[in-house]
């Protein structure tokens, strides 16, 4: 069963749980208004792209609406944001279609089929419980409590290859998560960096938007505090459960355009 997570990659052992006497979280930084170019990769130009969405055959529990079309649609490569309604508040994520037109492709297609309302995030990760911070979100069937051990399981039943990666996962910047030792097999699962905690990650993960609005949404549901994952597990094997936000963050809709 491949878990779509963010592996803590940059701690390890105690160190991920028990961080160094006297570390604090990173105060937070300026928002970019768009992701730096990627390092490595040359410029893409969405027409030519055809994405390689593949049937998930891991066993992974899936919610699913179908799949994406291999060309991505003249409306996902016009679109300009990604926005959550929460019950927490609105979070507004700008997205890159020219350099992640795959990434940007799926979410537009999963939005239209109404597949993340009524789902939660069912991950909080602080600097005193993980050495990073950050909010994952996109599980069809987490409950998001801290008790449920299949949390960071769920997909949409297909993945995805990786796109862009090279930037760094500084405050704001939302990338894609997956098991650190399964390049190209994205899904549905995303996170939110809400400090420069995570420029300490390796460039495994597609970064395709940065927070423009409602990052003080994040910031209110990380002050909330976490619930500890059963047995004090966050996503270390690949039955799941992690760590999630007390503040219950449902999702009620997300659009795209």
């Amino acid at each position: 069963m491949i878990l779509s997570i963010v592996a803590m990659t940059g701690c390890s052992g105690d160190d991920a749980e028990n961080p160094p006497p006297g570390a604090a979280e990173a105060a937070p930084s300026a928002i970019p208004s768009q992701l730096p170019p990627p390092s490595k990769a040359p410029p893409i130009d969405p027409k030519n792209v055809t994405c390689d969405y593949r049937k998930d055959d891991s066993g992974a529990p899936a919610k699913f609406v179908g799949m994406p079309p291999a060309k991505p649609s003249a409306a996902a490569m016009a679109a300009k944001t990604m926005t959550l309604a929460t019950n927490q508040g609105s979070i507004v994520i700008e997205l890159t279609p020219d350099s992640t037109p795959c990434t940007v492709n799926s979410f537009h297609f999963l939005a239209k089929k109404n597949y993340f309302d009524s789902t939660v995030c069912h991950r909080l990760t602080t600097v005193k419980s993980n050495a990073l911070d950050l909010l994952q979100c996109g599980d069809p069937q987490a409950k998001g409590d801290g008790k449920n051990k299949t949390d960071g399981t769920g997909g949409p039943g297909y993945l995805f290859p990786d796109e862009n990666l090279g930037p760094a996962y500084n405050r704001g910047v939302v990338f894609m998560a997956q098991n650190s030792d399964a390049a190209n097999s994205n899904g549905s699962q995303f996170v939110i960096s809400y400090s420069n905690e995570a420029a300490q990650l390796p460039a495994d993960y597609t970064p395709f938007g940065v927070v423009v609005k409602g990052l003080d949404v994040v910031d209110k549901i990380a002050a909330g505090g976490v619930n500890t994952a059963v047995d004090g597990i966050d996503i270390t094997s690949e039955t799941g459960g992690s760590n999630a936000p007390k503040l219950k963050v449902l999702i009620e809709d997300v659009t795209v355009n």
